[in-house]
C-alpha cells in the first residue's frame, strides 16, 4: 500500500503521520530538533487556529506549537 506524503499543514484533525523530511536550512532544521520535531518521530494535530494560526501538535510525548509556514516545510507521511 503506497502512503500518501504531504506538508504537515494539510494533514487533517484526526490523522497520524511519520515525519519524513525536515525542508529548509540548517538553521531551520536545528531549531525544530531542539523542539523534539525530528525525522521518523510520530506526529498529529491537536488543534489548528483560523485565519492562518498556527498549529499544536503532539510529537513524541510532548506538544509543540508551529506556525503555518514551518508546518508548511515538514513533509509527512501519513499513516
Amino acid at each position: 500500500m503506497d502512503k500518501k506524503q504531504i506538508s504537515l499543514a494539510q494533514l487533517s484533525h484526526n490523522q497520524k503521520a511519520r515525519i519524513i523530511e525536515l525542508n529548509g536550512g540548517a538553521g531551520f532544521q536545528r531549531k525544530l530538533r531542539v523542539m523534539g520535531v525530528r525525522e521518523g518521530q510520530m506526529v498529529h494535530i491537536i488543534s489548528r487556529q483560523p485565519f492562518r494560526g498556527p498549529f499544536t501538535i503532539t510529537v513524541g510525548k510532548g506538544n509543540v506549537t508551529l506556525g503555518r509556514g514551518m508546518a508548511n516545510k515538514i513533509i509527512v507521511e501519513v499513516i
